[in-house]
């Protein structure tokens, strides 16, 4: 609630700041959030690496009878900001919701006021580590629901994507275009069938027991010749690029499972190099995270497929048949002058609620790697799982995009 209170009076401030003019395809919004995202995620790692000998002195968090260990204060911090962040986002959210066109007052509050924002951010996440530890833990499990959800819709936009990209290729009806199609998706397929030698020679090694791994990577394979063969039946009418791209990047899932299995494992081929292989993976999460984020609220904020308002220009227009019509002319200066948004602001700040649970998880390897080793990101077998749970999402979701046209075929898809 105090957090609530403070965003609210912070809020009321950014109306006075937002006197910048800011267009309405101003990348402020997308530019400023990206910067903050990438801050709390720095503070989150920084404060994992530094923070838990002030927290063991803190009263109200360390009133255990026996003081646990310290990996479970280096948690205990990530979630902390995590949750700070996710009730700055969603109460924004919260903020946005219902705003159609630009003469809305919230307008000049989502494209601006960015002081007051930033001021409010870093009080709601202090505050955060002032609340109990049961609202932490219960925040820690919801997260896991919040980053799968997180994760379907980074699904249904690479999704929305592919099938976009083969229509705009397709419709260009060139040979040039076709060759480029065959092209891309040959070199989808050598790289999937390449990472998945790669895999073998990795993550089975010789003399053990590797069972699972090698079910991961024959299923992976499974996957890519499935994809092939719904996407090329003459009553799916699909194309291969589409089903070449979900194969590349369901075989990158399989190898992102398999190295997030815990570094004694035997089974692990990379545990050797587990230092290496640990900086690697929080720089490349930290970066991929960011990346995924912008990219997701880009993509699901302004698409129509994706809660959109229905007063998005994407809607379309059709001019007035007799422009000199002086009520038509007025209409058209009312529509001018309304300036409909382009994409839901409520949704894009959700994206990035959804995506502080994210990565909160990936700091803390789903709340169980970091008891493991205390430095590891992203480890251990709560990863392994939901990587690959993500993976059979993918693939399920990839394979109803095909076939549901034909099961229904009076519905748009």
């Amino acid at each position: 609630m105090w957090a609530a209170s403070c965003l609210a009076s912070c809020c009321r401030a950014c109306a006075c700041e937002a006197c910048a003019p800011w267009s309405a395809a101003s990348p402020a919004p997308l530019a400023s959030l990206r910067a903050l995202f990438a801050l709390s995620l720095i503070v989150s790692w920084i404060l994992r690496e530094v923070a838990a000998p002030l927290m063991e002195k803190l009263p109200w968090i360390n009133h255990f009878h026996r003081t646990p260990d310290r990996e479970w204060f280096e948690t205990d911090a990530v979630l902390r900001v995590s949750l700070g962040n996710f009730l700055f986002f969603t109460l924004l959210a919260v903020l946005m919701m219902g705003i159609k066109d630009q003469k809305d007052p919230r307008d000049r509050i989502h494209h601006g006021g960015w002081t007051a924002k930033i001021f409010c951010w870093f009080v709601v996440v202090i505050l955060m580590f002032f609340v109990p530890n049961g609202l932490v833990s219960f925040y820690e499990t919801i997260s896991k629901f919040g980053s799968g959800l997180f994760l379907l819709v980074q699904v249904v936009l690479l999704l929305d994507f592919v099938h976009g990209w083969n229509d705009s290729w397709v419709s260009k009806d060139e040979q040039f275009w076709y060759m480029a199609l065959l092209v891309v998706s040959l070199v989808c397929y050598v790289a999937s069938f390449s990472f998945s030698g790669l895999l073998f020679h990795w993550f089975t090694p010789s003399g053990q027991d590797c069972g699972l791994n090698t079910f991961f990577i024959v299923f992976t394979l499974v996957l890519v010749f499935v994809f092939a063969v719904v996407a090329l039946h003459p009553q799916v009418n699909g194309s291969l690029l589409p089903a070449s791209v979900i194969s590349l990047y369901c075989t990158y899932l399989c190898y992102s499972a398999l190295s997030s299995e815990p570094r004694d494992y035997e089974c692990n081929g990379l545990h050797n190099h587990s230092k290496a292989v640990s900086t690697g993976s929080l720089t490349l999460g930290l970066v991929t995270t960011v990346l995924s984020v912008v990219y997701s609220a880009v993509r699901a904020g302004s698409s129509t497929t994706l809660l959109s308002p229905p007063s998005s220009p994407r809607a379309g227009s059709d001019k007035p048949l007799l422009p000199f019509d002086k009520l038509e002319d007025q209409e058209d200066r009312k529509k001018e002058e309304a300036k409909p948004v382009s994409y839901s602001y409520s949704f894009f700040h959700l994206i990035f609620s959804l995506a502080s649970m994210y990565s909160a998880m990936l700091l803390t390897g789903w709340s169980s790697s970091v008891g493991e080793s205390g430095k590891l990101v992203d480890v251990g077998w709560p990863s392994v799982w939901v990587r690959i749970v993500t993976q059979w999402g993918t693939a399920g979701l990839f394979i109803w995009s095909l076939v549901a046209p034909l099961l229904f075929p009076d519905r748009e898809f």
